[in-house]
């Protein structure tokens, strides 16, 4: 048996018979809980994905976002979109998409982040994301809004040559249709 590939493309590469296949694969993996907003969030960025002889085994996304810390605005790169086919769980097919996905945002970003679900947390900790000790907020349509619902589940992880920012205070995401984090 050979060992599955994994490809990444940026999302202007991938053809729409392809985009088309992402996303039936991500309604599938997210058993009807993936919107039409989950799907534009994970779009405009980098997809690293896992696929064999019979198609898609795993899925990640990265794309840029903007996080305001204490005055300052941080140009982040935000993974969305992760899934492993329910039959192919526990192989590391998610830590293989992580690993593509976290090189990104090494060279890219000043440091990653992530909104994760009790299911993925353990993937993203045991790669060295931390949860983010502080408040989230979001830069809302009447100014900045707290979500005290993502304290707690809003993963982190440093990038090469940039300090994280301090461990306290809020991050103020940017405001996006559907669920913002």
């Amino acid at each position: 048996m050979t060992e599955p590939t994994l490809r990444t493309a940026h999302t202007y590469r991938l053809t729409p018979a392809a985009l088309d296949e992402i996303r039936a694969f991500l309604d599938t993996a997210f058993e009807g809980g993936f919107s039409d907003d989950d799907w534009d969030h994970g779009l405009g960025g980098i997809h690293a994905y896992v696929r064999d002889g019979g198609g898609l085994l795993a899925h990640g996304s990265v794309v840029q976002r903007r996080v305001i810390h204490e005055g300052r605005s941080y140009r982040i790169g935000y993974v969305e979109a992760v899934a492993v086919r329910a039959d192919r769980r526990r192989e590391g097919l998610g830590g293989r998409v992580m690993a593509a996905l976290e090189e990104v945002v090494d060279g890219a970003y000043a440091f990653g982040a992530l909104s994760a679900s009790a299911a993925g947390a353990p993937l993203y900790a045991g790669r060295g994301w931390r949860v983010w000790p502080g408040r989230i907020a979001v830069q809302g349509r009447h100014g900045m809004e707290r979500l005290p619902d993502e304290e707690g589940s809003t993963y982190i992880r440093p990038t090469t040559g940039h300090a994280l920012p301090a461990a306290s205070g809020t991050l103020v995401f940017d405001w996006r249709d559907g669920d913002v984090l």
